[in-house]
């Protein structure tokens, strides 16, 4: 039988809780403050899916933190919705695939920052350009054509970082690095 007081319970939940911190420091890496990441490493490591009520109870939030982070985790695809017979509040429980969860997460911060980089070294391109053709300052024009090669670099980087992306996003990057 069992005890929940004992020294050997109270080490095992010690042993989670610092998991649960290791997990929520990381989280940060990916634009999750570490709230979010405590709350996606108790989702994790229950047994059964939670209602935002219990999630309050477990990590001694409001209910508004709650929701607000169950709906971050959600929109990330780490946490999903669920139901089970009887009980009318909303479930959660988190994606227990981290593969799907890295590859959604990277793929979505990545490409975000990506295309704005591409959309704003093409736009300093043409702008640059503009005002070469406007100028008579040779020394100007030098300048300019040094700095379109260098945006050209640039953006050339971005657009490989673009195909890296996609590698990740379709799952492909499992064909290189297996998963284990």
């Amino acid at each position: 039988m069992s005890e929940q007081g004992t020294s050997e319970w109270r080490n095992y939940e010690e042993t989670i809780e610092k998991f649960i911190q290791a997990i929520a420091k990381n989280m940060s890496l990916y634009g999750i403050t570490p709230s979010v990441g405590r709350l996606y490493g108790v989702l994790y490591f229950s047994e059964e899916p939670m209602t935002l009520d219990d999630m309050r109870d477990a990590l001694k939030m409001s209910k508004t933190s709650m929701s607000t982070g169950v709906r971050t985790l959600y929109d990330m695809k780490m946490v999903e919705s669920t139901f089970k017979r009887g009980i009318r509040k909303d479930l959660y429980q988190s994606e227990e695939d981290w593969y799907k969860s890295f590859t959604t997460l990277f793929g979505n911060r990545w490409r975000q920052h990506t295309e704005t980089n591409i959309e704003e070294a093409v736009e300093a391109i043409e702008h640059l350009k503009t005002i070469k053709e406007t100028t008579t300052d040779e020394t100007l024009m030098t300048k300019i054509d040094y700095d379109i090669e260098r945006l050209q670099y640039a953006r050339n980087y971005y657009e490989w970082l673009m195909q890296f992306i996609q590698v990740i996003e379709s799952g492909k990057i499992f064909d290189y690095i297996p998963k284990k």
